[in-house]
């Protein structure tokens, strides 16, 4: 393994989507992640969504580069391994209900006297602090404010269709534990918790609502396609169907927005020359724009509005994503092999470092694949490895 990171252990206690997505992300760029897995199972996501050959593609790709061990941590001598492991790791991410590693004798105290430079990266619903406890992306993704504030006026509040609460929470987590190795590597301490909330990483995207709320009383509420407070700035239909959003904000940009669309009387408008006077006239920009890409196909609204610069794209399928040029001179479309030789396209990796940056080495790995490998690098014997797997403590 190559990359930034090269040197870094970490190992995933974790299941799902928050704490196994962080640790791709430390994997991809040369991090050596241990995922301990139970026996027989694993982790449940190996059966999530589309499978190919009895596995989820989503494993194939939320695990790569990782190296698969499987534990029975319900075994004192699995415990004992993983404290072994911890010893000589840098980093540790879980996701698991708050106590429940105390409950299995690896709490923090206990894994920190063992390893003073261990970094502890704890995901949950609330925090590991506080009267909530158990939860989930959703639940974060509704407390933490986001749901509340999307979908239709009129309609229900709605969400996006992937796990942004969870995949949220891993970012928060893979900066956390760069921030806490980084100070460890530099002399200026020891291990510590990274405490990640799903909630509070969705309530940190939520951008001014709180001081909106505390010294104006206002409620940001549901807007559809648009973006509130910031004008103009929407999703808008074009003669052949399609929708393509638009974001004439910034006003040398919304001048020619205007040019482009033959309102120059809106374009000289005094009214309009800053945001806070187009704010109070949104409707009328909306419908303005509105009736001029309702006139006109998609390609043609595009053609015209990147000759006068203005922001504007169509809404991406993924079937528009992997045929789209751009995608693919980003290297954001990757071939990749699964077992029985099956190619499969695979999404890049996110983000681009000009000199070291992350590849791809192997995809999600078999249940327990590297369970001898790294019981051999501990100073197991071949003997001592298969009595455990006898005694059904590893697989």
């Amino acid at each position: 393994m190559s990359g930034p990171l090269k040197g870094i252990r970490v190992i995933e206690i974790g299941t799902l989507i928050a704490a196994p997505f962080a640790a791709r992300m430390l994997a991809e760029f040369g991090a050596e992640v241990i995922k301990i897995e139970a026996p027989v199972d694993g982790d449940p996501i190996r059966k999530w969504r589309k499978l190919h050959q009895g596995t989820s593609l989503w494993w194939y790709l939320q695990s790569r580069n990782k190296k698969s061990i499987s534990i029975n941590l319900k075994s004192p001598q699995g415990i004992a391994i993983v404290k072994r492991l911890a010893g000589k790791a840098d980093v540790l991410i879980e996701n698991l209900k708050p106590g429940a590693l105390e409950k299995l004798g690896l709490g923090w105290d206990v894994l920190h006297a063992l390893n003073p430079r261990l970094t502890m990266v704890r995901i949950s619903g609330y925090g590991q602090t506080g009267p909530y406890r158990p939860g989930f992306g959703a639940i974060g993704e509704a407390m933490g404010g986001i749901r509340y504030t999307t979908g239709e006026p009129a309609g229900v509040p709605a969400r996006v269709g992937v796990s942004l609460g969870d995949s949220l929470a891993s970012l928060h987590a893979v900066m956390g534990a760069l921030m806490s190795v980084l100070r460890v590597k530099t002399g200026q301490g020891l291990g510590q918790v990274v405490d990640v909330s799903l909630v509070e990483s969705v309530f940190n995207l939520m951008e001014s609502l709180v001081p909106e709320y505390d010294l104006l009383g206002h409620v940001r509420e549901r807007s559809g396609g648009a973006l509130p407070g910031i004008a103009p700035s929407n999703t808008y239909p074009t003669r052949d169907g399609a929708y393509v959003v638009i974001a004439g904000n910034s006003n040398p940009i919304f001048k020619r927005l205007m040019q482009a669309i033959g309102r120059a009387d809106l374009a000289e408008d005094p009214n309009f020359e800053h945001n806070d006077g187009r704010v109070g006239q949104v409707a009328l920009l909306d419908a303005a724009i509105a009736g001029w890409t309702s006139a006109h196909p998609i390609a043609s609204v595009l053609a015209t509005l990147e000759q006068a610069g203005v922001p504007a794209g169509r809404i991406y399928s993924v079937a528009d994503i992997v045929a789209d040029p751009h995608y693919q001179a980003r290297d954001m479309i990757l071939s990749a092999e699964l077992p029985g030789g099956v190619k499969v396209k695979m999404p890049g990796i996110v983000p681009k470092l000009s000199e070291t940056p992350g590849q791809v080495n192997w995809q999600g790995p078999a249940l327990g694949a590297h369970t001898s490998e790294v019981l051999a690098e501990l100073g197991l014997g071949d003997s001592d490895i298969q009595r455990l797997r006898d005694e059904g403590v590893i697989q």
